[in-house]
């Protein structure tokens, strides 16, 4: 029901516009025609392998490899990474989407050993990091961090943590499935936020609005063994062309536009901060997304949102539980939708909200 109620409203504040699937194949279609594209062969083929190195080179690193999901991608270079160290325990945050979202899948297949750092609701730094006595093979940092509104640690902190691990030998891994959103707020290259994390994964559809899959990134050596793990769990599909191709033909698009989306961001905290009624994480926009606290129970919230979709065909965002009994957080990330909108539509559309709140409390 609320699928099918969210696919019937015209618009949808948080994300990127999305094109129906007709559209969406016309327009991939005529990109191969015009680029003489010609079908992969179990991830062998012109297009991947150039498209592998373009993501490499953007972010420094030797090599790239196209991975079908981030959830076979992550586990399985931190197992690599356990087993050439003999020693399988893995620092992360506890937002993690691998410790959060993936069904504790590396605890039930054996991979590796989770030690849970830093504290929820911040970013974590070296500290945290040291507080644990253990010899850890591996550390994991999320940049941005989803779960806490894209907060990103400070850039001095950020190289603090560089340092330590490579002093002390542990594997930095880089979460960057929203990366792509980072370079506004840092105002740094893609290149210069990676160096000194000896991997990464990357979305190739968050952010970036292809169709789905994920990149690894690292060092020849590194790609050619992970390549071999993909395929041993069923990861090399016969042709991954249409997910390369509806990242590939919008790639540069895509990142040429997030200073742009930043900059609409902030001025999304204006309009939200004139509002009593909206609270907002992180105070300060970190990258192109927030999470907007509204007082209301689940259930309000989501009536709420169903009213507006049905009355005004706005897709508002799907509100989550927080620890407070009257209070919802809803995600939003700060993509086409609200760049092409006029403040004027955005402030009436928070007034309606607004106002059902009030009436609500009352």
């Amino acid at each position: 029901m609320t699928v099918t109620l969210r696919q019937q409203c015209h618009t949808q504040l948080s994300g990127n516009k999305e094109n129906k699937p007709a559209d969406e194949f016309l327009k991939m279609a005529e990109w191969c025609r015009d680029n003489d594209i010609h079908h992969d062969v179990y991830g062998e083929g012109a297009l991947i392998q150039a498209f592998e190195q373009k993501v490499a080179d953007l972010l420094g690193y030797e090599a790239g490899l196209f991975v079908m999901t981030g959830t076979m991608t992550q586990p399985t270079l931190l197992e690599m990474v356990c087993e050439e160290k003999n020693n399988n325990i893995v620092a992360m945050h506890e937002t993690c989407h691998i410790f959060r979202h993936e069904r504790q899948g590396y605890q039930l297949q054996n991979r590796f050993n989770v030690l849970p750092i830093g504290n929820v609701f911040r970013t974590w730094n070296v500290d945290d990091l040291k507080a644990w006595p253990d010899n850890i093979a591996a550390a994991v940092y999320e940049l941005p961090m989803r779960e806490i509104g894209g907060q990103l640690p400070l850039w001095s902190e950020l190289e603090r943590i560089k340092q330590h691990c490579k002093e002390e030998q542990i594997h930095l891994h880089m979460d960057g499935a929203r990366v792509w959103e980072c370079a506004a707020y840092y105002g740094k290259s893609y290149q210069e936020i990676a160096k000194g994390f000896e991997s990464a994964y990357v979305s190739l559809y968050k952010g970036i609005n292809g169709l789905g899959g994920s990149m690894l990134l690292g060092s020849k050596a590194m790609i050619e063994k992970a390549d071999i793990w993909m395929k041993r769990q069923g990861g090399n599909v016969y042709h991954k062309t249409p997910y390369i191709v509806s990242a590939a033909m919008q790639f540069e698009t895509r990142i040429k536009a997030m200073p742009s989306l930043f900059e609409r961001t902030k001025s999304v905290y204006e309009l939200l901060n004139s509002y009593s009624q909206f609270t907002i994480n992180p105070t300060k926009p970190n990258a192109n997304m927030l999470h907007l606290y509204l007082p209301l129970s689940y259930e309000k919230a989501s009536m709420m949102r169903d009213q507006l979709a049905r009355e005004k065909g706005v897709w508002f965002g799907n509100p989550q539980y927080t620890s407070l009994e009257n209070q919802v957080q809803i995600e939003w990330y700060i993509g086409d939708t609200l760049l092409d909108m006029p403040d004027e539509a955005l402030k009436k559309l928070l007034d309606w909200v607004a106002e059902k709140i009030e009436f609500s409390n009352t």
